[in-house]
């Protein structure tokens, strides 16, 4: 409920993923007996984890591995991949600069016109090797790039931006609308990002099949520092769901609600699958793989703004294979990796045989969950100190 801030002026408290936990219930199932697979648009993925259209995270080599694995890797058509025929040597590049250097640095190379003929060789790479192509752009060059992903075989198209509504209003250049284009093209389209249970429902009556529940919490973006805008995710994401489930009620459409950053480890994934997540999309702890093309460097989608950057080179350093990060073995020990893992034993100890059961379970206020009993952690900095 809304507290008073001031003289008639009251604010709603909102919760992020270290303020709550999850509380295990009358029953338990086998963690090799849930089912945690991601439904989306008739398909069926084995991991419920989208990788972020981030070009430290995700390459066409990247792509091709997740979807092998079973997931869903969102390749950035705006990015490094589609400005340069030789990405590798402008991402060696970005992660040699010193930490001084590297915004103004990342603003320099996004300067690059991007090329059209690298757009569909980029989807059709992904393609040739039978992999899911799933790209995203902003909602400038949506109608122009969806036609050259869909004709290279693309499977998902994601328009992406810090804050989407049916609404944006501008004197100064052409606005996408999006119920327009949803209906215009022939493959699933997930639209982002908001954190409103009113935007949440705008969004969904354009026709997407997906929306992306975030603005700002990602390890690498500053959106929240700069501009002062978000929604801690938990809170975003149970308002999200809430319009999902309201929606489906009152036409039978479902439409996924996918949680989009401030998770880094095991624990936040499964809270927000109770939250009422669909699937989830991370950033940071991907690239953290060997796959990926950072070289253990990550930065915002942002960051590259010309006027205002609103993201960071962050170094998150190389941990294991992609596969050691989403199925494991894990080799370290501060949950971030065997995300499936983690999420699969979370649903047993919660009594959860799917992802639609983990939406019931019971959500508790606990500000100490993080630090109760963890003094040696926190003093030593491991597991859960770091």
């Amino acid at each position: 409920m809304a507290e008073w801030i001031g003289i008639n002026r009251r604010a709603r408290r909102c919760y992020g993923f270290d303020e709550v936990a999850l509380v295990p219930g009358a029953q338990t199932v086998n963690p090799n007996e849930v089912n945690a697979n991601f439904e989306f648009n008739g398909k069926k993925f084995k991991i419920p984890i989208l990788a972020a259209a981030m070009d430290g995270v995700v390459n066409v080599r990247f792509a091709i591995e997740m979807s092998r694995l079973g997931g869903i890797a969102v390749l950035n058509l705006d990015g490094i991949q589609t400005r340069y025929e030789n990405p590798d040597d402008v991402l060696e590049e970005i992660s040699k600069a010193t930490p001084q250097k590297a915004t103004e640095l990342i603003q320099k190379v996004y300067t690059t016109p991007i090329k059209e003929k690298l757009v569909s060789k980029r989807v059709a790479e992904i393609k040739k090797a039978k992999a899911m192509a799933c790209v995203s752009c902003i909602p400038a060059n949506a109608e122009k790039f969806s036609k050259l992903a869909i004709a290279a075989g693309a499977d998902i198209f994601v328009v992406q931006s810090t804050v989407a509504t049916i609404k944006h209003i501008s004197t100064q250049y052409k606005t996408l609308n999006l119920e327009k284009f949803c209906k215009s093209i022939k493959i699933p389209v997930i639209l982002g990002n908001c954190v409103t249970y009113e935007t949440t429902l705008d969004l969904m009556s354009t026709g997407a099949s997906g929306l992306l529940i975030g603005v700002g919490p990602g390890a690498a973006c500053t959106t929240r520092g700069v501009l002062g805008i978000g929604v801690p995710q938990v809170t975003a994401t149970v308002d999200a769901a809430g319009a999902r489930d309201f929606y489906y009620k009152r036409t039978g459409k479902y439409v996924s609600i996918i949680t989009d950053g401030g998770m880094n480890r095991g624990g936040d994934i499964c809270k927000a699958f109770a939250c009422g997540a669909d699937a989830v999309m991370i950033g940071s702890s991907f690239a953290r793989a060997q796959e990926a093309p950072g070289r253990g460097f990550h930065w915002g989608m942002a960051t590259s703004h010309v006027n205002l950057p609103r993201g960071t080179r962050i170094q998150v350093g190389t941990t294991g294979t992609l596969k050691d990060i989403l199925l494991g073995p894990a080799k370290v020990d501060d949950g971030s990796q065997n995300l499936l893992g983690a999420l699969k034993t979370s649903m047993g100890s919660l009594g959860a045989s799917d992802l639609k059961d983990m939406h019931d379970v019971e959500i508790i206020i606990a500000p100490s969950i993080q630090t109760e009993g963890k003094i040696f952690q926190v003093g030593q900095r491991v597991g859960m100190g770091k």
